[in-house]
């Protein structure tokens, strides 16, 4: 692992890393655009970590604070680099964030269907709190004009999704 390079992203990492949570990652996200990936790095510049080896993009991890509390998104890592210790290192980069930044408590949002992903976490000291499940709404004009990048984003102002 020594030739793996841990950094932040900037604005022209943007387009490889959507291409690379389409390959790497689970699940999507409205937000999976040029224009939410540029207000999140703008906004924090050092909330979004790479992890690369040999100059390609293998791992991601994003580290948000808030000022209250700490959360990690996306973190994801290429399947052919998969249990060689990139998850690890990027943990270790985004809880070094935190503690720097004053942090508590990591809350990690991970999909309940990948069980992959649930021993990658535990592995790594986290657990799953049963009390808590994630509530969500689309914001009037969230979606950018063009749809979702390809996907479909459900209408939740029907009656069918109330």
């Amino acid at each position: 692992m020594n030739d793996l390079h841990i950094r932040r992203a900037a604005l022209p990492d943007i387009d490889p890393v959507l291409r690379f949570w389409r390959e790497a990652a689970e699940g999507t996200s409205i937000s999976d655009d040029h224009d939410g990936m540029s207000r999140l790095i703008s906004r924090d510049p050092e909330a979004l970590i790479l992890a690369e080896r040999d100059g390609h993009l293998i791992g991601t991890v994003i580290a948000g604070f808030d000022g209250w509390r700490c959360s990690a998104y996306r973190l994801a890592v290429h399947p052919d680099h998969r249990r060689q210790g990139v998850a690890t290192a990027l943990m270790e980069a985004a809880e070094q964030r935190f503690d720097a930044l004053g942090g508590r408590r990591v809350d990690a949002m991970v999909l309940e269907t990948n069980e992959p992903a649930h021993r990658t976490w535990a592995t790594a000291g986290y657990h799953r709190e049963n009390h808590w499940r994630r509530w969500v709404k689309p914001l009037v004009g969230a979606v950018p004009a063009g749809g979702a990048g390809g996907r479909t984003v459900p209408d939740h102002t029907t009656p069918d999704h109330a």
